[in-house]
């Protein structure tokens, strides 16, 4: 079966792009990437009639695009797709007695078609830049950006150069070359592969894919808010703990719970989840901006932590994580390695869930949170996995190994 035909650059788009920062709006037409002002842009509907299919699990196939009325396709659109999203919600008592939280279910975003949940933002971010015209794909890494990046431009027909930490796990590399994308190793961390991307976007003309450098990544990655909200019959959890890096899932789903008042699909007066970030004790510049009061994050000096997900040490989304945290009264944690290492561990034995390092850190936090009392003992808590374990096990430190 040959792939399917992309989105056209000639459908209509009934969205704007908006800037939360200075407010400016955009046309979406062509590759747009941030606001003048430097912030990233954020997509509206206005005027869109936001529904949900009825019985949408009886149509097969679909993953998170059958929750289109509220994602960027235009009238007669199709995605780019492997079948992202839909991923379980599965309860962990074991997990939960151990931790004091025994309502606690992990979203567990590993089984996605790439291994991760970064499938559905990349899924978005590379049907919206075919749609506007984009024949090249760069953008850095700390892993699971890469592979998802290289196996959906492989589906649209579309080269990607991707430029990772040599430090990146080793099956996570070899993921990226499968999918055929242009691998290049860099003495470093993200933000140094993120400089030499946009070097090499800026020699070649290849469309920047980097976390918030583009709008539709985050309409991706709110997915996930929507399948929580729906799994859950439309009663919110009272929290959710999610490993941050760049952050773009937390600012989606913040961004989908809205969405989904304003639809009236959750009422008005229904409490929206408290949002926690876990990040490393080694990399953890929004835990230190939350606790310093302030409305941005300092780059944080010499990340380190074998998480890779979460060696990020300038996320150019901190001004949305760090509002989000706010209005929904969440709070950001840190845990070492040592503890986030043994929560995926643990976690893998306890529930057979194989957890990535990130995963065990969202278990980890759980575990801190409830001994501060923040979370409560009949609190109903969202605990993400965001990848699978085995693409992190290249060495026996890491859990399973």
């Amino acid at each position: 079966m040959s792939a399917p035909p992309p989105a056209t650059a000639s459908s209509r788009m009934d969205w704007i792009l908006e800037c939360p920062a200075c407010r400016r709006t955009a046309s979406p037409a062509g590759l747009p990437t941030v606001c003048e002002c430097g912030q990233p842009w954020l997509v509206r509907y206005p005027g869109r009639s936001h529904g949900i299919p009825d019985h949408p699990r009886t149509v097969p196939g679909l993953g998170m695009w059958r929750l289109r009325s509220f994602l960027p396709l235009g009238e007669g659109e199709e995605p780019v797709t492997l079948g992202e999203g839909d991923t379980p919600l599965i309860p962990v008592a074991r997990i939960g007695a151990r931790i004091g939280l025994p309502l606690s279910v992990v979203k567990d975003e590993g089984v996605n078609p790439t291994g991760s949940f970064k499938a559905r933002g990349l899924a978005a971010a590379v049907t919206r830049a075919v749609a506007g015209g984009a024949r090249s794909f760069t953008l850095p890494t700390a892993g699971n950006a890469g592979v998802a990046a290289s196996a959906y431009g492989a589906r649209a027909g579309v080269p990607v150069r991707v430029f990772a930490p040599r430090t990146t796990p080793a099956p996570l590399l070899a993921q990226i070359r499968v999918f055929g994308g242009d691998l290049q190793l860099v003495d470093g961390h993200i933000g140094d592969c993120g400089r030499a991307s946009r070097a090499h976007a800026a020699e070649t003309g290849a469309f920047d894919l980097s976390t918030l450098r583009e709008p539709y990544r985050i309409e991706g990655k709110k997915t996930l808010g929507l399948e929580l909200a729906e799994q859950l019959d439309w009663r919110l959890p009272d929290a959710i703990i999610y490993p941050t890096g760049g952050g773009t899932g937390l600012i989606g789903m913040w961004k989908a719970f809205l969405e989904l008042r304003d639809a009236g699909w959750i009422p008005v007066s229904a409490p929206l989840p408290r949002m926690f970030t876990v990040q490393a004790t080694g990399c953890a510049p929004i835990v230190k901006a939350f606790e310093a009061g302030t409305e941005t994050a300092e780059p944080w000096k010499d990340p380190r932590t074998l998480a890779s997900g979460l060696r990020v040490p300038a996320p150019l989304g901190d001004r949305l994580i760090l509002r989000a945290l706010r209005e929904s009264r969440g709070a950001a944690v840190a845990v070492p390695d040592e503890d986030l290492m043994e929560a995926a561990r643990e976690g893998g034995r306890l529930e057979g869930i194989d957890f990535a390092p990130e995963g065990g850190a969202s278990i980890a936090a759980a575990r801190v949170l409830r001994e501060r009392g923040v979370l409560g003992g009949d609190d109903r808590v969202v605990l993400f996995n965001t990848g699978a374990g085995w693409l992190y096990r290249a060495t026996a430190e890491l859990p399973g190994g």
